[in-house]
């Protein structure tokens, strides 16, 4: 249940091209919240890892976990005033990440790194999963046209889709909804929105609205 002295933190996670943005920006709306955006083109590292994923991974996951880490700090300072927080990705979104690119001596240090860091950050109220299709993605990834994702590999984003579903079948830190995005259109119609909204609230064991 969420605590009295804080704004509700709904964290949505998913692959890439899911549609976390979207949704993100629309709970917002509904909420009257803040918006916490991942910092993806500032890594200077990604375009060479969709070139070379084995050469450039560990570099681009470091850069990525102290990134997020680093935004996600600025969330413990939120008061009983502050807005509710919307954000399209959680720190656990990198150990997800990692476990898929690094080879074993590189995820050993890494794991290290992050079980340092993970206890200094805030856990969200609930956390929203996003899946869909290896078809839908690749569309939405194409239609979003950013340069650094039109090289990306099917494979890797089927890997990682994958990864996803297993670390969420076994995830009971904090409460998950599982929504399949294949076909809702919550960016132009609010039913789907509605819908979502409030299973949030549900989990989350509050009722308010925004404030």
């Amino acid at each position: 249940m969420t605590a009295p002295d804080r704004p509700l933190y709904i964290a949505v996670e998913g692959p890439i091209g899911v549609g976390k943005t979207t949704l993100v920006h629309r709970l917002a709306e509904r909420l009257h919240g803040r918006v916490v955006l991942e910092v993806v083109e500032e890594n200077p590292f990604l375009a060479r890892f969709y070139e070379d994923q084995e050469r450039y991974a560990f570099q681009t996951q470091l850069f990525f976990l102290m990134s997020r880490f680093r935004q996600q700090q600025d969330l413990m300072q939120a008061d009983l005033f502050a807005p509710d927080i919307v954000a399209d990705y959680h720190l656990l979104k990198d150990r997800i990440f990692a476990r898929l690119t690094l080879s074993d001596d590189e995820l050993a240090l890494y794991e290290r790194v992050y079980h340092s860091l993970e206890t200094h950050i805030l856990k969200p109220d609930v956390l929203v999963y996003l899946h869909a299709p290896l078809p839908v993605l690749l569309k939405r990834i194409a239609q979003r046209d950013r340069a650094f994702e039109r090289d990306i590999d099917p494979k890797y984003l089927t890997d990682l889709s994958e990864t996803y579903q297993h670390f969420f079948a076994h995830y009971r830190e904090v409460p998950v909804l599982s929504v399949n995005n294949a076909e809702l259109d919550y960016a132009n119609f609010d039913e789907p929105l509605e819908h979502i909204y409030g299973q949030i609230l549900a989990l989350a064991g509050t009722d308010r609205g925004g404030r």
